[in-house]
């Protein structure tokens, strides 16, 4: 195999791939990366048999083949070339030769015959949305997955379509993120839940371009995102999701209008009390036209105050700030607008439409010491 390229499109390829290279596996050719210029392009892909991504860059094919070469020294080796052309050359041997200016590399590689390569998927009906809409979603629920294995359920998000309609859901048990995506076009219904790990990684890779185009296709085990020159294909998590309807409720006893910025604000200056581990919470008191935050640690105290329009009783209710933090960081709107009960009962952030919904549960503290 022979064939000449720019190292920032070989670069940009090794970024892409190393993102399903496992960090730890007893099956050593799991840690290459597969590159095949076998069939007039060349395609690297990577696979941990969960995720696998396949990625194909622009060159010059001058011999085809295809070889399997470690991962983390051959990206190590493509990020410190000179910004020009490179030559990669392999050898009967599977000996790769990498050549850039005056650099030259000679690394041992593996046959790609043992590779494990991405399982063939049938592509039909896809669900096409932006690169800007799915990435977008996905950062405004991924905060809220759990990484606890033990329930594999909260590892995942679920993808509901159903007609021009996505809905994204995420859990952690402490908290539920949901958005709510209307569709250019109408979809057969899917329910399938995606594991965290995949739409992190995938995120990572979409350009975000509101005119660049994601398709989406589904299987009874699999997902498939296709975009660019880019496929990604990825295990759902097997199983019945949370029945996420029984969790909501359109009842409260107290609303309160407030400006995103500042409240976001005042709560991470109050997390500037919080040594790491440690789960002080934020104590809310909200009375006619005004919400008072307090935050007492270790370190000491603080106390904030905050214009607000209020309808309903008043209330005294704790929260962990990370939890409000996180989500009031991935709401656009200038103003926001909270639903609550009493202080042992869940906190709504939503907005009129229900494009998005947060529910957060509070947290006991010592009402003598407020």
């Amino acid at each position: 195999m022979k064939f000449i390229c720019k190292k920032s499109d070989l670069l940009k390829g090794v970024n892409i791939v190393q993102k399903a290279v496992p960090s730890k596996t007893t099956m050593s050719i799991l840690e290459c990366i597969l590159i095949d210029a076998s069939a007039g392009q060349i395609k690297m892909t990577a696979n941990d048999m969960e995720l696998g991504i396949e990625t194909v860059i622009e060159g010059d094919i001058q011999e085809k083949g295809i070889i399997a070469i470690d991962a983390k020294i051959f990206s190590e080796i493509v990020r410190k070339l000179p910004d020009n052309d490179v030559v990669i050359e392999t050898d009967a041997g599977f000996q790769m030769k990498i050549t850039c200016e005056k650099a030259k590399f000679s690394i041992a590689g593996k046959s790609g015959e043992d590779f494990s390569y991405l399982p063939y998927i049938e592509r039909s009906e896809p669900v096409v949305l932006s690169q800007f809409s799915l990435r977008e979603v996905i950062k405004q629920t991924i905060f809220s997955i759990s990484d606890n294995e033990n329930n594999k359920m909260m590892t995942g998000e679920l993808f509901e379509i159903d007609g021009n309609h996505l809905k994204v859901v995420s859990l952690d048990g402490h908290r539920v993120s949901i958005r709510n995506l209307e569709l250019k076009e109408e979809y057969q219904p899917r329910k399938v839940i995606v594991p965290g790990k995949t739409l992190i990684e995938v995120s990572k890779i979409l350009s975000g371009e509101m005119d660049s185009l994601v398709n989406l296709f589904f299987t009874k085990n699999h997902i498939v995102f296709e975009f660019d020159e880019t496929t990604v294909v990825s295990r759902l998590i097997e199983g019945e999701y949370f029945r996420i309807e029984q969790m909501l409720s359109a009842d409260y006893e107290t609303k309160v209008k407030i400006n995103k910025k500042e409240l976001l604000n005042c709560i991470d200056r109050a997390t500037l009390l919080i040594r790491e581990n440690d789960k002080k919470p934020v104590i809310i008191q909200i009375t006619d036209g005004e919400m008072r935050l307090k935050l007492t640690s270790g370190l000491g105290s603080m106390n904030e105050e905050i214009v607000i329009e209020k309808e309903g009783k008043d209330i005294l209710i704790g929260f962990n700030p990370k939890f409000l933090i996180d989500a009031l960081r991935v709401i656009d709107d200038e103003m926001v607008t909270l639903y609550l009960v009493n202080p042992k009962a869940p906190c709504f952030i939503r907005d009129e439409n229900q494009t998005y919904i947060y529910l957060i549960l509070p947290v006991n503290f010592n009402s003598a010491s407020v």
